[in-house]
């Protein structure tokens, strides 16, 4: 009877609330989507109601022997954002500046030149440049904009006395083959040296003298480890071995904070990799590995690159599944999956789903632009091992199975950043190059769950609208068919209880 006196207006007003309704929270989805990254129903789900329900957060380390100590890391306060010298950059004379007259394409963007203009300000410039003339020119030099002024102002500098710092820009800059840049490095080492020796000397004489003799420490390493890539690209690898491992020494030696921003052991782990000398890679990993230091792209996948190597020869996806990993086989897709969690980028590049472009001079950890950096070099060194990428393929994408919400939980490392597009949108030439974004921004179920259901309301309505009595008619046929079960069970149990019972119950 409630059914038979409804009429078209009220299913019309039903229908038409019903989507104004879900069109709200529809927009509001979208909203925060696109500012947060995630969608507010399922953020509150997971973070307030399956708490309440006693639900288990999966994401979460589970215990200390898994995560073997890392997860404590997430504690460690550092900025999401860092952007950070590239350990392996390139030289712009004789390396980007050839692919541009081949191509026409800049490598290089504005914004990651312009952070090299301020390294070169912060490594070779001090108070005291204005003690030699030559290093006040090298200072005007490195703020030039215009490599050609940069140039002639080396030359300028050079005029006036051995400078190491005006080699350098030259090597850099001019050069245009690798075998020029390593002779003008040479020249550069044999004025930066005499520098520092001087400067050693007085350096505990005033704050001025500090200052210079930092400036003068940091010129050398840079010249010692352009060197050892002068030589690494020419093919004497076990000299280039040698020399980073001198300036490893060094490095640890000093107290100057700068220098730890060279990375040099990433340099040494390319060029032990080359060598196939996997015991003293493993060795390296073992000192730098560490809790407490920064990790990088090139120490986890080098770490599971190890582990793979173990098992990568004799590994197939169908034998695994049917007898199951064996415990070293688990240690290799552990560590692979660590790797992943820490840049997710670098798979594509490693398989080749994706194409390599030159890496920029600066890199965004975790993010694309490492990515490119590591695949650029290290793809060789796991062709090199046999079954290492067919490993890497059956295995990479069940890191996102671990990590349902990358943004706000990790497993091993801290949350993805949310920030790492924008920058490596900076950082990387996006004329050429699609910039990777994890996690993929798929559409949450319940943003298209509320387009659904407000387009079907929506539908309904109009239908409603232009034709009240035949959508009147479906609507009681719909629920009388929705109700016929309940109805069927009712008359069921009419018969089977006494009637004077039934009368009784339906009275209470």
């Amino acid at each position: 009877m409630f059914l038979n006196t409804l009429t078209p207006k009220f299913y019309v007003a039903l229908t038409g609330t019903s989507s104004l309704i879900s069109g709200l929270i529809l927009i509001f989805e979208w909203w925060y989507f696109r500012k947060y990254g995630t969608s507010f129903i399922e953020q509150v789900s997971v973070s307030h109601l399956r708490p309440l329900l006693g639900g288990v957060d999966s994401s979460s380390p589970s215990s200390t022997s898994t995560s073997n100590g890392e997860a404590d890391s997430s504690r460690q306060s550092v900025s999401e954002c860092k952007v950070w010298r590239n350990p392996l950059n390139l030289f712009r004379g004789a390396e980007y500046n050839r692919y541009t007259w081949v191509t026409g394409r800049e490598p290089l963007t504005y914004y990651d030149m312009n952070l090299s203009a301020q390294d070169h300000q912060t490594f070779f410039t001090c108070d005291s440049d204005h003690l030699r003339p030559a290093d006040a020119i090298m200072q005007k030099a490195w703020r030039e904009r215009n490599p050609q002024a940069r140039i002639s102002a080396a030359h300028e500098a050079l005029e006036l006395e051995d400078c190491a710092t005006a080699y350098i820009l030259l090597a850099e800059e001019e050069a245009t083959t690798i075998m020029e840049a390593e002779r003008l490095f040479k020249q550069a080492l044999k004025a930066g040296e005499g520098c520092y020796r001087r400067s050693q000397q007085l350096q505990h004489h005033s704050t001025q003298y500090e200052a210079q003799h930092r400036r003068d420490t940091n010129v050398l390493v840079y010249i010692k480890r352009r060197l050892a890539m002068c030589s690494r690209k020419l093919g004497r690898t076990r000299e280039a071995v040698k020399m980073m491992r001198d300036l490893c020494v060094f490095q640890l030696m000093k107290e100057f904070p700068l220098l730890s921003m060279f990375n040099i052991h990433e340099n040494l782990l390319e060029s032990l990799l080359e060598l196939q000398n996997y015991a003293d890679v493993q060795a390296v990993l073992a000192k730098y590995d560490d809790i407490s230091l920064p990790k990088s792209a090139t120490i986890c996948y080098t770490a599971a690159l190890l582990k793979a190597r173990a098992v990568s020869d004799k590994f197939s996806p169908e034998a695994a599944s049917r007898r199951g990993l064996s415990t070293a086989e688990m240690n290799a897709v552990e560590a692979i999956h660590r790797a992943v969690e820490f840049n997710p980028h670098v798979p594509k590049y490693l398989l080749e789903m994706k194409s390599l472009i030159l890496p920029p001079e600066h890199i965004l950890k975790r993010g694309d632009s490492e990515a490119i950096a590591y695949a650029f070099f290290h793809l060789q060194h796991w062709k090199r091992v046999e079954g290492a990428l067919n490993l890497l393929h059956c295995t990479w994408e069940g890191t996102f199975r671990m990590i349902p919400y990358p943004l706000e939980k990790g497993h091993l490392f801290y949350p993805y950043p949310i920030c790492t597009e924008t920058a490596d949108r900076e950082l990387l030439p996006t004329v050429f190059h699609e910039v990777s974004v994890y996690p993929k921004k798929e559409l949450p179920f319940f943003i298209l769950f509320t387009a659904g259901l407000c387009s079907f309301t929506a539908m309904l309505a109009l239908l409603t609208h232009q034709f009240p009595e035949l959508m009147g008619v479906f609507a009681k046929a719909f629920l009388s068919t929705l109700f016929a079960p309940l109805n069927f069970i009712m008359e069921k149990v009419e018969s089977i209880l006494p009637s004077s019972l039934w009368h009784q119950l339906t009275r209470i």
